[in-house]
């Protein structure tokens, strides 16, 4: 039996890999920075998440050491079983502050936070409305919550609008990224607002890559817009991104947060997240709010990179965040220059489909707070370089 099925899965594998989609790990042997080392290999890293450089961040670490040795290395249980420390009650009404929002519910991954909080929002007969180009936990939570699910046009709020028009009953709920992770764009808020306004819809935004990087004091795009709870009742943001540290949460109302507490199986039924990572992150929220320099060096960075991408005449999608696509659209192609990067020692994602749709192959550079211009320069030239050598040999 054992035999049997190691054959079919390992035929499926050996075609993933003549597709070029086959996805390989590869060992980080130091600490999270802007230069790490991987596979034996110093590289400048151009594909973490770690937007405002906080994962290495003295004071943050410090706080993480203290909250060990304060709380020990986990934290035992669950938080409705006795696993729900001062240290994640801090944090959870700090998150709350930032978000402008009454409460916010930690939870130990985004992917659980979504997840949990589509499934405690809608069920059978209900509706769920969601962007096409959705992070696939979004789009997961969808299909586990039993609730009829459709996806709109990107960003297309007419289409959207129609679809909401339809539904002569049951709750609707629309959920929307608020930066998208792939392509670096931002959701259209305020449009999707006054349409779930007018329509009867619940508005429910994944800010992942939003907190930390967009708004006055980093309270991401719903501080960007100038949205309030009432707009976007369901808030949703991870810990691991800008933050640095680990983790995610849902802000919103008090009704909205005490039905997560009794009926998000992703929340009831697992770990809380160690006191010691909550201490860190509530450390690592108040150098996020303060150090505003670090946002203002971002937009420099990416407006360096978008135009040394431009002058060489590649294609960059319409991204003002520190996601930016460099479209090659072949994925065969877009891995080959992937490697060819890290043998020059820069670190990108070289994504390709399944994650994203087929013919939309692209180097994913994220840009970190703790870059230099210079480092900014040289993957540039080297981008260009790569895809020059290698682009003629793919040709061939």
């Amino acid at each position: 039996m054992t035999s049997s099925m190691d054959q079919v899965l390992q035929a499926r594998l050996d075609q993933r890999q003549i597709d070029n989609l086959y996805r390989r790990r590869h060992l980080l042997q130091s600490a999270q920075n802007s230069i790490v080392q991987v596979d034996g290999k110093t590289c400048v890293a151009f594909c973490s998440n770690d937007y405002l450089g906080l994962a290495s961040h003295p004071a943050v670490i410090d706080s993480m050491r203290r909250g060990v040795e304060t709380y020990g290395v986990g934290s035992g249980a669950s938080h409705l079983v006795y696993g729900h420390s001062q240290e994640h009650h801090a944090l959870e009404e700090e998150l709350a502050a930032l978000t402008g929002r009454p409460r916010a519910l930690l939870f130990s991954t985004g992917y659980m936070a979504n997840l949990g909080a589509i499934r405690a929002l809608v069920d059978k007969g209900d509706h769920v409305y969601q962007d096409r180009l959705n992070h696939a936990s979004l789009l997961d939570g969808g299909l586990a919550s039993n609730a009829s699910c459709q996806r709109y046009r990107h960003a297309d709020v007419g289409d959207l609008t129609r679809r909401l028009g339809k539904a002569e009953h049951g709750r609707k709920l629309v959920v929307t990224d608020g930066v998208f992770s792939m392509d670096g764009d931002l959701a259209p808020l305020p449009a999707l607002a006054r349409a779930c306004a007018e329509q009867g819809g619940w508005l429910m935004v994944d800010d992942a890559h939003g907190f930390g990087v967009l708004g006055k004091n980093g309270g991401g795009l719903t501080e960007h817009y100038g949205l309030d709870v009432t707009d976007v009742p369901v808030l949703m943001g991870t810990l691991g991104k800008a933050f640095g540290t680990f983790g995610a949460f849902v802000a919103g109302s008090d009704a909205l947060i005490e039905t997560l507490i009794q009926y998000a199986r992703t929340y009831i039924y697992t770990t809380a997240l160690p006191p010691s990572v909550a201490a860190a992150t509530r450390i690592s929220l108040k150098i996020l709010r303060r150090e505003t320099w670090r946002r203002e060096k971002l937009l420099s960075l990416i407006e360096r990179f978008r135009t040394g991408i431009d002058e060489l005449g590649l294609e960059l999608l319409n991204s003002p965040t520190p996601i930016q696509p460099v479209m090659l659209h072949d994925d065969a192609l877009c891995y080959r220059v992937g490697e060819g990067l890290r043998a020059r020692g820069f670190l990108v994602g070289a994504i390709r489909s399944p994650t994203i749709p087929v013919g939309s192959a692209r180097l994913r550079i994220t840009l970190c707070a703790e870059h230099t211009d210079d480092q900014v320069d040289a993957l540039v030239e080297a981008i260009g370089k790569t895809v020059a050598e290698v682009g003629k040999i793919h040709s061939e």
